[in-house]
């Protein structure tokens, strides 16, 4: 059986993440938390996250990219890609708790991209991959896009539309899974999609997830 040794002395506390994903395996679990330290220690040299919120990683970084999950379990066989990346993040999570799909991590910074691959290697991940380039240099089409608050949703969604699958096999028709926050009405009004926001904290009992959502957008091309 795996077992992940602590990078640092932090100790995490992921009880919030065991508590709503109960049926993660020993393995998963271990991955996720040397996930977080392996941030914690990236995050002393580079910006990862504010270093004021480094305790919370867990639940404000790995839970919330992890609400993904509770809209949509991804199908084995799926092909994501996880727009802006920055520190691994939704991206990473995902590809922990869907070993069956597959994961491309895109960030236009390199030295966020030399993290993420860092972590993708020590962490064993055989079904993610991460490269430099901006979403509009992709060349491939997949089932989904991941993303977490990159930009004004009009302009994500003209970098992303034709990178999308027409033929879908997954619960929620091909598109966009976003995580953000906030009054979203001028936004949704301003592309020609149907989006619909899943509140998360209909599926995390914790204030820190008020006004904060998971919107899937079907693209229609």
């Amino acid at each position: 059986m795996d077992r992940f040794q602590p990078l640092l002395a932090m100790d995490f506390d992921l009880s919030s993440i065991h508590q709503n994903f109960p049926e993660l395996s020993e393995r998963q679990r271990g991955q996720l938390m040397q996930f977080a330290q392996l941030i914690a220690d990236w995050n002393q040299k580079i910006n990862l996250i504010a270093r004021t919120d480094i305790a919370n990683l867990p639940k404000r970084h790995i839970l919330h990219s992890l609400a993904i999950a509770k809209v949509m379990p991804f199908a084995p066989d799926t092909t994501v890609i996880d727009v802006g990346t920055g520190g691994g993040f939704p991206g990473i999570p995902l590809a922990i708790a869907f070993p069956k799909a597959r994961f491309l991590l895109i960030d236009s910074i390199g030295k966020k991209i030399k993290v993420v691959q860092d972590c993708i290697e020590k962490l064993g991940l055989q079904n993610a991959v991460a490269i430099q380039c901006r979403a509009e240099e992709v060349d491939r089409q997949v089932d989904f896009i991941v993303a977490r608050a990159v930009t004004q949703l009009p302009k994500f969604m003209s970098w992303i539309r034709k990178k999308v699958k027409r033929s879908c096999f997954n619960q929620l028709p091909n598109g966009v899974l976003y995580l953000k926050g906030g009054d979203l009405a001028e936004e949704f009004a301003s592309i020609p999609e149907e989006p619909t926001a899943y509140p998360i904290r209909e599926y995390f009992d914790d204030e820190d997830f008020d006004q904060k959502y998971v919107i899937h957008i079907p693209v229609k091309r």
